[in-house]
């Protein structure tokens, strides 16, 4: 009794900091306070179910905070902000990986009795299976594609997308069949593998293109199956951590699709990321060649604007060239020039992508603007710098149809009086199709590895 007057009002406060952490992290100016808040509620969560007279021994449990801490510990100090996207993969597969193993561990600690008796809380368990397995294997796919490992083009076949219906409808008609005869366990088991492989044949399809939603919806199941946890462990604090979690991923995977001008149904099933363009759309030749410029002839256009407004992209990232790119843009604020930074919301492999790396390099949030805030100002920019951007700045969607970013909100770079692209080569976007700015009249092409570009232009600068 007296440890409930302790564990009640521990998750309380801790559902409290859930809340008010998810609530800034809404905020550039506010994520890390929003994140010390829920780290904070977690450990109280922590402290409160270790209180439950429930618990026969701490060996184990110790044993698992002690692994679980320096694993946490290891990846918190040593992966680089620009692996975050793979980091938040790992995070969401460990995630319903716990809830796959609680959700068998229950089916197999209760009896087929128990469960006749309880219909409610077989159909949860299912579903926590279900939703566990899938995440698990599903985020692995994920951090494959994110890591390179494998390829980040979709893996189709022919009638996939009915197979992978199927395979879903069957699951679901098994834990319904369960719910009515739970006497049946070797149904349970098969169900068990069956959402293993399902999270391999729903991500499979989905291409480089996707990543943030694919990564939003996978921390949405992750969510979803540790509500489902807690209502199988009758365990409040995890059902309400647990929705937060699922309704927030929900919700900012339909805010990504809606960057992206695309249906959550395109993005599960449309397989974006094929190399393969609509008639029209070359990456040269018909509508031109690239203009190549030299560190030094980029720089003296630099040093002659008096507005340059950067646009970061995933190639930023790759290259880790956000502290190079923040050094450059200090100098040219040193020099009195207005430096902005263009944040499209599905720039990168995460969302947030951009806004973690310049936070990271210290970049001031209120150079930070949002893609319908900082479009109308490209006309008058002197300069565009673009950072290893390519599909959210590529006229394309605005001006082909059929295309795979057909309709998609862009950032208007090519609207400013000049504009400078650092990249590699004239290689595609994820989305697979050619990108006319690269090819434009008003624009000139800086080939080479992004930080080390950033790094030479301020050294230019700086003499």
């Amino acid at each position: 009794m007296s440890e409930n007057l302790l564990i009640e009002p521990a998750y309380l406060i801790a559902a409290v900091l859930f809340i008010l952490g998810i609530r800034d992290l809404s905020s550039a100016e506010t994520a890390r306070r929003g994140n010390l808040l829920a780290s904070i509620g977690m450990f109280l969560a922590i402290v409160g179910t270790l209180l439950h007279a429930d618990i026969i021994g701490y060996q184990w449990i110790i044993v698992g905070m002690i692994i679980g801490s320096i694993v946490g510990a290891v990846m918190a100090i040593f992966m680089p902000m620009t692996a975050m996207p793979e980091r938040i993969a790992i995070v969401n597969g460990l995630g319903g990986a716990a809830s796959f193993l609680v959700g068998i561990s229950e089916y197999y600690r209760q009896s087929a009795e128990f469960f006749l008796n309880h219909q409610f809380k077989m159909g949860v368990v299912g579903f926590e299976v279900l939703l566990g397995g899938l995440t698990f294997t599903g985020s692995m796919i994920a951090f494959f594609k994110l890591k390179g490992l494998i390829s980040g083009t979709p893996v189709t076949y022919q009638g996939q997308n009915a197979v992978n219906i199927a395979w879903l409808v069957l699951m679901l008609a098994i834990i319904g069949y369960l719910i009515i005869v739970p006497t049946t366990p070797v149904l349970f088991y098969v169900m068990m593998v069956m959402a293993v492989m399902f999270g391999v044949m729903f991500v499979l399809p989905i291409g480089g293109a996707d990543m943030p939603v694919v990564i939003a919806m996978l921390n949405a199941y992750s969510g979803l199956a540790a509500a489902a946890t807690g209502f199988v462990l009758s365990n409040n604090v995890l059902i309400i951590a647990g929705a937060l979690d699922g309704s927030s991923g929900f919700f900012l995977s339909i805010l990504m699709c809606r960057a992206m001008n695309r249906s959550i149904g395109n993005v599960l099933f449309g397989a974006v990321g094929q190399s393969v363009a609509a008639p029209g759309i070359s990456g040269g030749g018909d509508d031109g060649q690239p203009q190549s410029i030299s560190v030094t002839e980029a720089a003296g256009m630099l040093l002659g604007a008096q507005s340059v407004i950067i646009v970061p992209g995933y190639g930023m990232a790759a290259a880790g060239a956000h502290f190079a790119v923040r050094e450059l843009a200090d100098l040219l604020k040193s020099r009195g020039t207005s430096v902005k930074y263009a944040i499209h919301p599905v720039a990168g492999r995460m969302p947030g992508h951009m806004n973690v790396l310049l936070a990271d390099a210290n970049v001031p949030y209120d150079e930070l603007v949002e893609m319908d805030d900082v479009n109308p100002e490209f006309p008058e920019t002197d300069v565009a710098l673009v950072m290893g951007a390519n599909d959210i700045c590529n006229p394309v969607a605005r001006d082909s149809a059929g295309t795979p970013i057909d309709g998609m909100p862009i950032i208007d770079a090519d609207k400013a009086k000049s504009v400078i692209v650092i990249k590699r080569s004239m290689s595609p976007g994820f989305a697979g199709i050619p990108n006319k700015l690269f090819v434009a009249p008003n624009t000139y092409m800086l080939f080479g590895d992004g930080k080390l570009m950033a790094e030479q232009l301020a050294e230019t600068l700086n003499l």
